[in-house]
């Protein structure tokens, strides 16, 4: 079983958050880590509130989402099953390194 934070540090890198995620199989498992994972960005909004407004829900399904982008489109399809989320800018697609270069660089430019 995948655990979130398993040595309970205070702080972690997305990297130490996310990684783990991508590992999941099984959609019980990602909802437990899911609800973990929910619960650390509370502590952390509850002391500096997202000047968006975004819940703590809203940023873990948004992280989790984008970082699936890094991996392989099996990956990324299954991480986003799992967590019902997908990618923020490229939703449910699995664009060409091109592409996503194209994407990345018109999103910046909005």
């Amino acid at each position: 079983m995948v655990k979130f934070n398993p040595e309970n540090k205070e702080s972690l890198t997305y990297g130490e958050c996310l990684c783990p995620a991508m590992e999941i199989t099984d959609k019980a498992e990602a909802q437990r880590y899911l609800t973990d994972y929910i619960a650390f960005i509370q502590t952390h909004l509850d002391k500096n509130p997202s000047p968006e407004g975004k819940t703590a829900t809203q940023i873990a399904l948004i992280n989790i989402g984008y970082f699936a982008g890094y991996y392989d489109s099996a990956t990324a399809r299954r991480v986003n099953e799992l967590f019902e989320t997908t990618h923020p800018i490229f939703g449910n697609t699995y664009p060409t390194p091109e592409q996503a270069l194209s994407a990345g660089m018109a999103a910046a430019n909005k």
